[in-house]
C-alpha cells in the first residue's frame, strides 16, 4: 500500500465531488486526490498508471461500469491486485444486501455518505486516518 499515493474518489455526482473537493482541502492530506465520474475511466487509470494510489472511495451507482462491476474488475487483475489498494465503497444508500454483496467481492469497507459536511467530513478523516496507520504487503515488480 502506497500511503503517500493518489486518493481515487470515483463519484459521477457533481455536487457531491465539490464537497468532497472542499472536505479532503480542509483535511490538508498531502496526498493528491483524483476524481472520476465514472467506473470505466478509473479502470483505464488503474491499469495504464504505474502510481500506485493509496486508496478507492467508490460510489455504487454509475453510468457504465457500476461500483460493483469495478471491483470485480480490479480483484481480478492481478497487476491491480497486487497494488493492494484498499477498496471502500462509499455510497448514498445502504440495505443489507448491497453491503452483502460489497463484502462477498473482497472490498475493505462499506460507508454510507453522511447527511451532514460535518459528519462526512469525519467519515473521510476516519477511513484516512485507519488506513494510514493500517500495515499492508509491499509488492514490488519483479
Amino acid at each position: 500500500m502506497n500511503k503517500d499515493g493518489p486518493i481515487v474518489v470515483i463519484e459521477d455526482d457533481a455536487d457531491d465531488q465539490e464537497i468532497l473537493v472542499d472536505i479532503f482541502k480542509s483535511l490538508d492530506y498531502k496526498n493528491s486526490i483524483g476524481f472520476f465520474s465514472e467506473g470505466e475511466a478509473a479502470l483505464k487509470y488503474l491499469t495504464d498508471t504505474k502510481i500506485k494510489p493509496f486508496l478507492i472511495l467508490s460510489d455504487i451507482n454509475m453510468p457504465k461500469l457500476s461500483g460493483f462491476q469495478l471491483r470485480e474488475k480490479i480483484h481480478t487483475n492481478e497487476d491491480l491486485n497486487l497494488k493492494c489498494i484498499p477498496y471502500l465503497f462509499f455510497t448514498t444508500t445502504s440495505n443489507q444486501k448491497a453491503v452483502i454483496d460489497a463484502y462477498s467481492q473482497s472490498v475493505q469497507g462499506f460507508f454510507v455518505k453522511a447527511n451532514t459536511v460535518d459528519k462526512l467530513q469525519h467519515t473521510i478523516k476516519t477511513i484516512i486516518e485507519y488506513w494510514r496507520e493500517c500495515d499492508a504487503p509491499h509488492f514490488t515488480a519483479g
